[in-house]
């Protein structure tokens, strides 16, 4: 398993610090990001997009920030990428309801552009505090931006999936994005490889 420094690392998952603690639960949370105007996002999108999925989930997806589908349904990984990622997920015996999914974002930027890294800082602490709340056994990378801000922002998505790192205590698996799959179909295998992988983590 490779190990990197990272500014924000406990040793175990029970020991993950919420930087938000002033929201108890996920509702809290959440209601506090819908209010949230700390960075310029939020003006140009219809709302903010949470998250959804099981409270107590093993597996927590991260994406990078919302689409255009997302934007205007509220909710995350709905387009064609989202439908995609349900189909990978069925493959490997993964059901959508036993995860939860979220973005680093959690407002849709202009133009479906990747998220800057002033914003993912800003949008952050929600992340983190969403982690600590959940408190899952593996995170999993969607995209080479999310990889980056979790785990390392030299990371190179192509040589970096399919290996296991450990971050907030947690073990992450980085992968590529499903949109990235329906550009390349070629990318297809190498994901279902990656949430083999995955499967077989939680089973332990």
């Amino acid at each position: 398993m490779q190990q990197q420094s990272f500014f924000w690392c406990p040793p175990k998952a029970a020991e993950i610090i919420n930087p938000l603690p002033q929201y108890g639960d996920l509702p809290a949370l959440q209601q506090a990001a819908e209010a949230c105007q700390a960075c310029g996002l939020r003006a140009g999108c219809r709302g903010v997009v949470f998250g959804e999925g099981n409270p107590r989930a093993r597996l927590l997806l991260i994406g990078e920030a919302p689409g255009a589908t997302e934007d205007e349904l509220g909710r995350p990984f709905v387009g064609q990428a989202g439908q995609l990622l349900d189909r990978i997920l069925a493959a490997v015996g993964i059901s959508r309801a036993e995860t939860y999914i979220t973005n680093i974002c959690k407002c849709r930027p202009p133009g479906n552009r990747a998220p800057v890294e002033e914003e993912m800082a800003t949008c952050f602490p929600f992340l983190a505090a969403q982690i600590a709340l959940i408190q899952p056994k593996v995170l999993v990378c969607l995209g080479a931006t999310a990889a980056r801000k979790i785990i390392d922002p030299q990371l190179r998505i192509t040589k970096a999936r399919g290996n296991w790192y450990e971050r907030f205590g947690l073990r992450v698996m980085p992968t590529f994005h499903p949109a990235a799959l329906l550009r390349d179909p070629r990318k297809k295998r190498p994901v279902w490889e990656d949430f083999k992988l995955v499967r077989s983590e939680l089973g332990k």
